[in-house]
């Protein structure tokens, strides 16, 4: 088996994790942990376990005028991206917050063109356009019967807020990742994030019944900390290094449909044609945002 087979195989798990992280995390959220409480023992777990991979990557230092671009980066891709997605997700569907998530491409070209200036051409200004109605669309009137969306518009615009956070995380830290070791970066992201979590997470994980809780829900909390914040993170740094960024990117159109698969099949969600529809906008919007980006790469 050739290293692009292995790389496919790589994002494609990652890829998976993904889709079915939605329905197990609000699975635990918010009957058992609060959304704030469940982030702070998902970044308390990631920091450890980086911090330990840390101790087997070369060395680097970081230089003292980057701590401030670190810091802001782990702000905008841990503190405030994990908080709106997990308080998001608490109160809407796995299938709507997966949809959303979709977004990060559009809000990428979006920061992109405000901060370095990057040129956006019309069709990339459709493809925006086009994105954002299906969003506004999806916050509006993507409400579902679901008895565990407590508030699916207020959870819709919070899982937005949380893809535009990331898509200006990854604007910001574009030149950090290039310049430090993967690991060496994130340990510091996740340390940095820790900060950013704590004084929203400590009184929510002071409240938590461990001993009352299912087991099913401590391997629940295990997956999301293991699973999505680790490993995902591992494989899809092997899928960078083995493919080219666009086919990567393309990954990122499976997450709802794995997500809508296993919520269907768990009985965690429903469809509606409003949901179908802002999704056909989305994905359409997205498609012509990342087709020009490949076209001009050729």
């Amino acid at each position: 088996m050739n290293s692009r087979t292995l790389a496919l195989i790589a994002v494609s798990i990652a890829t998976v994790i993904y889709g079915v992280n939605y329905t197990i995390a609000k699975e635990v959220m918010p009957i058992y942990v609060k959304p704030f409480g469940f982030i702070l023992i998902r970044v308390v777990g990631a920091t450890s376990i980086f911090w330990i991979l840390g101790l087997f990557v070369k060395a680097q230092k970081i230089e003292k005028s980057d701590y401030k671009k670190i810091l802001l980066a782990s702000f905008f891709g841990v503190g405030l991206n994990m908080l709106s997605f997990f308080k998001g997700l608490s109160l809407t569907t796995p299938i709507s917050a997966s949809v959303m998530m979709v977004t990060s491409p559009i809000m990428v070209l979006i920061f992109s063109s405000i901060l370095i200036r990057k040129a956006i051409g019309k069709q990339r200004i459709l493809g925006v356009v086009i994105g954002l109605v299906g969003t506004v669309l999806l916050i509006a009137y993507g409400s579902s019967s679901n008895t565990s969306a407590t508030n699916s518009n207020w959870g819709n615009f919070l899982v937005f807020v949380n893809a535009a956070s990331y898509g200006l995380y990854l604007v910001i830290s574009k030149n950090l990742i290039e310049k430090y070791h993967p690991i060496v970066l994130v340990k510091w992201l996740y340390l940095f994030g820790l900060i950013f979590t704590v004084p929203f997470g400590y009184r929510e994980l002071a409240e938590v019944h461990w001993q009352e809780m299912p087991t099913t829900i401590y391997w629940n909390i295990g997956f999301v900390v293991v699973f999505t914040s680790c490993l995902t993170y591992l494989f899809n740094l092997y899928g960078l290094s083995k493919l080219k960024p666009t086919t990567v990117s393309v990954f990122i159109y499976l997450q709802p449909v794995i997500a809508t698969i296993y919520a269907l099949i768990v009985g965690s969600d429903s469809l509606s044609l409003i949901k179908i529809g802002a999704t056909l906008l989305i994905f359409t919007g997205v498609y012509l945002v990342t087709k020009q980006v490949q076209d001009s790469a050729k």
